[in-house]
């Protein structure tokens, strides 16, 4: 069972990896980065629900007292994310933007501190401090923010959504399931992203296109959006929810986190970006940071009650 688990968060790693990458080739084909937000949340959404509906309808029941939950669901935890994160990588490398999103944990075990007032081990504050450290490096702070302020405003801003998806796992039962909230997710996410993505503007004569980012292959659109909904966004939350369940939360944020790796090898692959010494250096201690800090977290808590609130969750955005 836990080796089966190891294997579908790690194989569910990588597959999220391909969603930053895929994405610049819509954009670079001329959609913007709210429209390939759009694109992908309405795709998979309705994937998800379809194929839900067949094998395991029960799962999209939603109880009355849930749908507040859900709403705040579909707009911050899933449409926040990946809104901000779509417009973060066109200003930064996706590995860099992927590294503020894993700010997420830190910012976790603050809210978990200072707002649920938990008590948290030594090391959960020494994994925080060694992120914001790591995080200097990469953005090499010393010589006066070298990369895009804009861009690392909305990594981080992608983080907090991040860190409230966490938090909000937290806080349902048996009454909802995992993969009936993901497909609800996604969909709602795209009916509020309507108004801003404005479909009826897409120019959808894009996905005909075979495009290449500045430095990167050539690719047809409609394939890189065709494996980003199936492979980086509908499998990979598959594969995540049933990993989450085999694994303790620590050990599946940590083979979670090769998504980190994972979306730097693959944008160097297809999309040409590569990080120098200092990224890949502060990258490193950014995740170590995260793990040690979400680890701690997790083996904290004095009672059961608050393990519940302390423990971080371990599937993505």
């Amino acid at each position: 069972m836990r080796y089966a688990g190891l294997g579908l968060a790690f194989v569910s790693s990588w597959c999220f990896a391909f969603s930053g990458p895929m994405a610049k080739y819509l954009i670079t084909a001329g959609l913007a980065p709210i429209e390939a937000v759009w694109t992908r949340m309405a795709g998979a959404g309705l994937l998800l629900l379809a194929v839900l509906a067949v094998v395991k309808p029960q799962a999209l029941r939603i109880p009355r007292s849930r749908l507040p939950f859900f709403g705040l669901y579909a707009v911050m935890a899933v449409a926040g994310v990946q809104s901000l994160y779509f417009v973060a990588i066109t200003r930064l490398p996706v590995g860099i933007a992927l590294l503020l999103e894993f700010m997420a944990p830190v910012m976790v075990v603050a809210w978990v501190r200072f707002v649920r007032k938990v008590r948290l081990a030594r090391a959960a504050y020494i994994g925080a401090v060694v992120a914001v450290v790591g995080l200097g490096i990469v953005v090499e702070a010393w010589q006066g923010m070298r990369l895009d302020a804009v861009g690392l405003l909305l990594g981080l801003l992608a983080g907090a959504c991040c860190a409230g998806y966490f938090l909000m796992n937290d806080s349902f039962g048996d009454d909802v399931d995992p993969l009936g909230l993901i497909a609800w997710g996604m969909a709602g996410a795209a009916v509020v992203l309507i108004p801003f993505a404005r479909p009826w503007d897409i120019p959808w004569t894009a996905f005909t296109a075979t495009v290449a980012p500045e430095g990167g292959r050539t690719l047809p659109v409609l394939g890189a959006y065709l494996w980003m909904v199936l492979i980086a966004t509908v499998i990979a939350y598959i594969l995540g929810v049933n990993a989450v369940r085999r694994l303790s939360a620590a050990v599946g944020a940590t083979v979670a986190s090769l998504e980190v790796i994972g979306g730097a090898v693959v944008a160097w692959a297809l999309v040409g970006e590569t990080l120098g010494v200092f990224q890949i250096l502060g990258g490193l201690l950014v995740l170590s940071g995260a793990l040690l800090a979400q680890t701690a977290t997790a083996s904290a808590s004095p009672s059961p009650a608050a393990e519940l609130d302390a423990e971080p969750v371990t599937t993505r955005r």
